[in-house]
């Protein structure tokens, strides 16, 4: 394997230096290509994405692929103009001379994907990447096999490996990806494996962006609308059953609101997922059975106010909502990622806002309310990849918006422009006139000259 992924980066690396990427015409085929290719393989994707993880054909479409689509469709509509030089100021000292910046692919970029949203996030920096003009070597988790065959399937078929390639399987083929050389690797993951990419690029001085999680708060005070909240927590923080790397992870709600919120939270789970959840057929499972063992182990030794049923069978776990939880409790030293939701209690927002920042930099943060000091003191005091206020996890669904995370949630962001910006390097350039040449920058040096320079950039 170690050979072969030799000789498929050495076939990218002759196509990239051939030009043909380079040619944004080349990049916007390549875009409505992938574009015809998603709807073609439609049912392939939903197939593998039930396969994987129970996922219905609405929460396929809304999460995965209507997302890349989006990201295509903005890429086409602006490629054009992001492409062309851009002209910046030249300072007076320069004089005659004109200044531009010209964005360029890196060349041969790999990205690497988790599975909690297989097909997504596997794609959507790959749209970046081809819109920059690089080649991508693409690899999906292994924990998803029936989303990453039918990713191989559609990118084999219908680009050619020497620009696009999918390799496949587990742990050891990341580490022969990982002792390769690249132009730029894109992560998205978990904190302990983007630590291990970060040092395999470091030894290569290879630029990385890591898109990796964190426990994202959710802050309800007083004056939020209960009922809105609670419909809306309960949508962001059991949506493919808690395994997104932006669900809220807990809720911080004042003490004074906080049995009306679990009231109106339990309601809300019923109503989305009925009174069995583990029976109904639209509801993810977990992706495994270590994770499914991992969770269950969570919520050992809390107070479980709803939910906690689980199937080992279809490896589900029902929406579960826990009290009995402090700073100190095990759920609250890792990522929950699934459906297992801690509730904790402040008196002040002073104090939600203290125990966010004892704890490292979330990927997202949540704020329900109607108080503009509470808001204000939020966004000012608080340090997160990015969020919502009154709603969760839509915030990521724009291409308008960037998305990345900051300090132990990652680094880099992408989505919109910003995938464009991730995988280009931009080039600065000044063209200078040959006349007139002015004298005074050149050796020997006099008094006069420095006083003239003085008055010059003044």
């Amino acid at each position: 394997m170690s050979s072969r992924i030799e000789e498929i980066i050495e076939r990218q690396r002759a196509f990239f230096a051939s030009g043909a990427t380079k040619k944004t015409e080349f990049r916007k085929e390549q875009l409505k290509k992938l574009q015809e290719c998603i709807h073609k393989y439609e049912k392939e994707i939903y197939d593998a994405l039930y396969r994987d993880l129970n996922k219905a054909p609405f929460e396929c479409y809304a999460t995965e692929m209507g997302i890349v689509l989006d990201e295509i469709n903005f890429m086409l509509k602006h490629l054009d103009r992001w492409s062309r030089p851009q002209r910046v100021r030249t300072p007076v000292t320069q004089f005659p001379s004109k200044c531009f910046r010209v964005s360029e692919p890196y060349g041969v970029v790999l990205v690497m994907a988790p599975w909690n949203y297989p097909f997504q996030l596997s794609l959507a920096p790959l749209v970046g990447a081809v819109a920059a003009g690089n080649c991508v070597i693409l690899k999906p988790s292994a924990y998803a096999p029936y989303t990453s065959a039918v990713l191989s399937k559609i990118l084999r078929e219908n680009f050619s490996d020497q620009f696009i390639t999918v390799i496949e399987g587990g742990r050891e083929e990341n580490a022969q990806l990982l002792a390769q050389r690249f132009d730029y690797i894109f992560f998205t993951g978990g904190v302990t494996v983007g630590k291990l990419v970060m040092e395999s690029a470091a030894k290569h001085l290879t630029p990385v962006t890591l898109e990796l999680g964190g426990k994202s708060p959710c802050i309800v005070d007083e004056t939020a609308d209960i009922k809105m909240t609670a419909r809306r927590l309960v949508w962001g923080k059991y949506l493919n059953a808690g395994q997104t790397c932006v669900a809220p992870d807990y809720v911080l709600v004042q003490s004074s609101v906080r049995d009306d919120l679990i009231k109106a939270m339990k309601k809300e789970i019923r109503r989305q997922f009925g009174k069995e959840p583990l029976k109904n057929n639209d509801y993810p499972r977990i992706i495994n059975q270590k994770h499914f063992e991992r969770l269950q182990g969570l919520m050992k030794d809390t107070n479980i106010l709803e939910g906690g049923t689980c199937s080992e069978e279809s490896l589900k776990i029902a929406p579960t909502i826990l009290a009995g939880v402090h700073g100190e409790s095990p759920v609250m030293q890792e990522e929950i990622f699934g459906p297992v939701l801690p509730v904790l209690m402040f008196d002040r927002i002073e104090d939600a806002v203290a125990f966010v920042n004892r704890r490292e930099k979330p990927l997202a943060l949540y704020l329900f309310t109607k108080n503009a000091y509470s808001e204000k003191l939020v966004l000012e005091q608080t340090s997160y990849g990015g969020g919502c206020i009154n709603d969760t996890v839509v915030h990521l669904a724009t291409p308008y918006m960037p998305f990345g995370g900051v300090g132990s949630s990652g680094m880099g962001c992408y989505h919109g422009k910003e995938s464009f910006e991730t995988f280009t390097h931009k080039k600065s350039i000044m063209k200078k006139a040959l006349w007139p040449d002015i004298p005074l920058r050149y050796a020997p040096y006099r008094r006069l000259s420095l006083k003239l320079l003085k008055m010059i950039q003044k």
